[in-house]
């Protein structure tokens, strides 16, 4: 096996010219043979008795080619680029594969080449970097979250009101007309979550158990089903039950049962910490891609198509499984959302060029500085994960390949390298209005409070 030429092309490609020699090539066909000749039939020969020379000349001495090619070219491949010191990204293409006329191979290897990257400026880049607040009512709303998650609830005798869950059987009418998909029996709605057809939890307020009503809504522009939107509809819906939902008190038993803090006054500090914890994560995140924008628009790269088609193919094929996981396909997501597969495809396209682009900068960067990962560094990632998956250190590294992880943490030095060298900058004050001056008789408002306040809550008429 012999690389003949590498030919650079545009984009950071290669063309690669291997020849593999005419006993390489008919050791590969005879393998190719052994592995076929069972399933091959040749008159005055028992199935799979055949001799491989009888077998070409009835069948055509190519009949083993295309199978003894596919098993060469990834060892050519991989000989090439030894050979060469080559770099590549993605997956190769197969330009040409030629048997010659002494029976060798001629094959034109495409390989994507890593993309030589000049930085313009990576220091002192200034950027937004966002103040972090915790307010109070954010440390509420989680707690309130887990007493809903932690309530009980009871059956009551009185008419439904806001926060109760009623359950009711229900049929839709259009034109007085059932429609396909409007009926349910013994469903739990809990008035207030917003998980029905905008106005029909609130008509279900003063509804008691036994009772029997009429609840008119208009279906969404946006509702999911087509044939449905923007039609007006009548639900008719029996009342078995009325629960109310009791939450449980707010005091440090409460703090006790859902944590593993002694006093409600600790556990509000741990959720005021963790909310901060992800702020500022997300703070830090937001800072690195505003900096990160920056470096990658002053630098100069060319991507390999096929380095970019093969980020865009596994970024969709990660967004297909999430989905999947929620039980709706690409598809139907697609489909929902009124979104041409062309069109998402090229957002992807976007998206992972600019990924590409912020790693390839990174790498660099890290190039540039001497940045490197010490033992101790993967080692302190171990222990991180071990604990993240509450398995000991050893058992994680059966589960994480080492360069993988040595090159993530490579990135997380670099980002925070970056980050420590950019110049963070206030958020931009908001510039008030301009007031035109007031003169006498101007101090009436135009439209009253009144007024304006009925317009806004006023239901749309059918």
């Amino acid at each position: 096996m012999e690389v003949k030429n590498v030919e650079k092309r545009e984009k950071n490609t290669a063309a690669i010219t291997v020849e593999v020699s005419r006993e390489e090539f008919d050791k590969a066909l005879n393998e190719a043979y052994k592995k076929n000749k069972s399933s091959i039939t040749v008159p005055g020969f028992r199935k799979g008795k055949a001799p491989r020379k009888i077998v070409e000349r009835m069948y055509g001495e190519s009949i083993f080619y295309e199978e003894a090619i596919n098993d060469i070219i990834p060892d050519a491949y991989v000989f090439a680029i030894k050979e060469k010191e080559l770099k590549v990204v993605a997956q190769p293409m197969i330009e040409n594969a030629d048997v010659t006329d002494d029976k060798s191979l001629s094959l034109v290897i495409v390989a994507a080449l890593y993309p030589e990257v000049t930085l313009g400026e990576y220091k002192g880049i200034e950027a937004v970097r966002n103040e972090i607040i915790v307010d109070a009512y954010e440390v509420d709303a989680e707690i309130e979250a887990l007493r809903n998650r932690n309530s009980s609830l009871v059956t009551c005798d009185r008419e439904a009101k806001y926060g109760d869950i009623v359950v009711i059987d229900y049929e839709g009418f259009l034109d007085g007309v059932p429609f396909e998909g409007g009926k349910g029996e013994k469903h739990s709605l809990e008035i207030g979550s917003n998980s029905f057809i905008p106005g029909f939890e609130t008509q279900c307020i003063g509804a008691k158990a036994d009772e029997e009503r009429e609840i008119n809504v208009v279906f969404p522009e946006n509702y999911n089903a087509e044939e449905l939107r923007g039609k007006a509809a009548v639900f008719k819906i029996k009342v078995h039950e009325v629960r109310e939902k009791l939450l449980p008190e707010l005091d440090d038993e409460f703090a006790k049962d859902v944590s593993e803090y002694d006093t409600l006054e600790e556990y509000r500090q741990s959720i005021h910490d963790n909310i901060l914890n992800r702020k500022t994560e997300a703070v830090k995140n937001d800072f690195l891609d505003a900096v990160l924008s920056k470096i990658v628009d002053n630098m100069t790269v060319e991507l390999p198509d096929a380095m970019v088609g093969e980020r865009t193919e596994r970024m969709i094929s990660d967004y297909a499984q999430r989905l999947s996981n929620q039980g709706m396909s690409l598809d139907m997501y697609l489909e929902l959302f009124k979104i041409e597969p062309a069109t998402f495809e090229n957002s992807t396209r976007i998206t992972a060029e600019r990924q590409l682009k912020s790693e390839l900068a990174l790498m660099k960067i890290s190039e540039l500085e001497g940045i490197e990962v010490t033992q101790e560094d993967k080692e302190a990632e171990y222990e991180k994960l071990a604990k993240t998956y509450g398995v000991d250190a050893e058992s994680v590294k059966t589960f994480f390949d080492e360069e993988v992880l040595a090159e993530s943490i490579l990135m997380n030095k670099t980002a925070d390298f970056v980050i420590e060298n950019a110049v963070p900058m206030p958020e931009p004050e908001e510039e008030a209005p301009e007031q035109e001056p007031s003169g006498e008789g101007n101090s009436e408002p135009e439209t009253d409070e009144a007024e304006t306040n009925e317009a806004e809550t006023k239901p749309e008429q059918e």
